[in-house]
């Protein structure tokens, strides 16, 4: 694990050292992570989504993308489903130019509080990706903790704890991203609000618009087996996504 963590710090140094060309990027990729773009985002977004478990459910989320300073973006965000869950995360990016590609480092906390259940879910994710005009790859690890909001804090009561999970994401684009519009196909075990565990991918279609300098249109469908390598393929849960974002 040491190794494993010199051979980053080694490879994000090397990185920063590079000469970086002018690398414009005007797509966020995945709703308004604005990579090679320092500008204020505000993002609303609708949501019908199914699953087995709460059935029929609509959802709110809202998003706020802010650089703090140079190349280190903060990501907030926030969404109410109507079957009684609510889910917060911050995430906190810093992007290294390189002369091909974008190399960015995420940091996360991912908050879900089932309501209904009286139950929270609380994940911290680290992740290393590498971007292009066409391909996005990112790559960590996340750890959990399931508690219940009832636990006798006085008993021997435990909650569970998950300390580290694989976390991975490939996002192909159609188009290179200085183009007024994309489309993409992502193959990820996490999204913007959940984490999922490595054997249980999700399937997503995204696509923007971007309607002048300031408005954009956003499309997301996504999908989710009860767990591919399980050798299982029954459907368990989908979501249609729409919405729009003011970029500053």
């Amino acid at each position: 694990m040491k190794r494993r963590f010199l051979l980053i710090c080694l490879f994000t140094s090397l990185a920063m050292l590079l000469p970086a060309k002018d690398y414009k990027s005007r797509d966020g990729g995945h709703l308004l992570r604005g990579f090679g773009e320092e500008r204020y985002s505000l993002s609303l977004m609708a949501e019908y989504g199914y699953n087995r478990t709460w059935e029929h459910m609509g959802n709110v989320d809202l998003y706020a993308h802010m650089p703090v300073v140079k190349n280190v973006q903060l990501d907030a965000r926030v969404q109410y489903q109507s079957a009684n869950l609510l889910t917060g995360a911050l995430v906190v990016r810093p992007t290294f130019d390189l002369p091909v590609g974008q190399l960015f480092l995420e940091t996360e906390v991912l908050y879900k509080g089932v309501l209904r259940n009286r139950m929270s879910d609380l994940c911290a994710a680290l992740s290393l990706g590498w971007r292009f005009d066409y391909v996005s790859v990112q790559i960590g690890g996340f750890a959990r903790v399931l508690d219940s909001w009832d636990r006798d804090w006085h008993s021997e009561d435990k909650y569970e704890t998950e300390p580290f999970n694989l976390m991975y994401r490939l996002e192909v684009f159609a188009r290179p991203q200085t183009n007024n519009w994309n489309l993409s196909l992502a193959l990820s075990n996490r999204d913007d609000w959940q984490m999922e565990r490595m054997w249980q991918p999700l399937f997503m279609l995204n696509a923007r618009y971007d309607i002048n300098e300031h408005w954009r249109l956003h499309w997301e469908a996504e999908t989710k087996i009860t767990g591919m390598f399980h050798l299982n393929a029954t459907f368990y849960a989908a979501s249609l996504r729409t919405g729009f974002s003011y970029r500053f």
